[in-house]
């Protein structure tokens, strides 16, 4: 590690919502970093007291911040973010509750691509957490869908630690101060889902270089399973099982897809979900239940609830 990387204030927001079990392994690998951690924030959207015990144990400075009201990923992570850059962050790492690193090492993995590639924010992997050779999320590189860490570095690129312009960036990302003033922290309305598309809009749009770190891992429960194939694989769209996920997904989409960034991607949308929908499911009640959520989040009616 570099002189300028040992003397930077790194601090960690988690965030995290009646989940004490797996908040409390996400605590015990943050505080057996080799790089340690200078501080941590855990933002409690259930303000619980056996919550607040367990952030007191923990061995790393911390702070705990118990709302008494939920405000949902995208607020619990502004509110971690503000709070870490008030308190002097160089650096802020971010995770969830229900993920972990991959093992000891991966901050300082993370600290030291960064370095090496003059990056303003870097993620590492997102992997299965019950089989971490496997992406917890499908990623697409072209055309082709990767669903295996090994998949990621393809011809041409394999000795290579980073790949650029992609990142996951609530499943531990380490994020530049400097960073967070140019993009800013998630949207107190967007609640859960599409938070970090958001966010990955607006550092996009930035200019500002990151990128996935291959070499780190961040172990996470398999999402693949919302993201629906058509077309032979070749494309996806995403279909939660549960309703509620499904309300925010669409709404906050519909949000996001009017912003500047994202309109290029209007038609594809249409022409994913109608298939989805109208050949694959054969359901046109769904494609309406769509068309209605995404209109809400078009115009902006983010005081609607499921």
């Amino acid at each position: 590690m570099s002189a300028a990387g040992a003397g930077e204030r790194i601090i960690a927001v988690v965030v995290t919502h009646r989940r004490r079990e797996l908040l409390a392994r996400s605590l015990a690998v943050l505080a057996s970093q080799t790089r340690p951690l200078d501080h941590l924030i855990v933002v409690d959207n259930a303000d619980e007291a056996e919550v607040a015990e367990l952030v007191a144990a923990s061995p790393i400075p911390h702070t705990y911040i118990g709302s008494r009201h939920n405000l949902g990923g995208a607020g619990g992570f502004a509110l971690g973010m503000l709070h870490a850059l008030a308190a002097g962050a160089d650096r802020i790492w971010l995770a969830d509750d229900d993920g972990r690193p991959d093992g000891p090492e991966v901050l300082a993995t993370l600290l030291g691509c960064a370095q090496r590639h003059g990056l303003a924010a870097v993620s590492p992997v997102v992997c299965d957490i019950d089989a971490p050779d496997e992406l917890a999320f499908p990623l697409r590189r072209g055309l082709t869908w990767r669903r295996r860490r090994s998949e990621l570095r393809t011809d041409g690129d394999e000795d290579t630690d980073l790949l650029p312009g992609i990142a996951s960036l609530f499943n531990g990302a380490l994020f530049t101060a400097a960073a967070v003033d140019a993009v800013g922290v998630p949207d107190l309305r967007l609640f859960v889902r599409g938070d970090e598309v958001e966010i990955h809009r607006r550092l996009v749009r930035s200019g500002l270089p990151f990128g996935t770190c291959l070499d780190a891992a961040y172990l996470h429960p398999d999402g693949a399973a919302e993201f629906k194939p058509i077309l032979g694989g070749r494309m996806h769209t995403q279909y939660p099982d549960d309703a509620a996920k499904r309300f925010f997904t669409y709404r906050n989409r519909g949000y996001l897809m009017s912003q500047p960034g994202m309109r290029r991607l209007l038609l594809q949308e249409y022409a994913r979900f109608g298939w989805f929908f109208l050949v694959q499911r054969r359901d046109p009640a769904g494609l309406r239940e769509w068309m209605r959520l995404r209109g809400l989040g078009r115009r902006e009616r983010f005081d609607t609830r499921p």
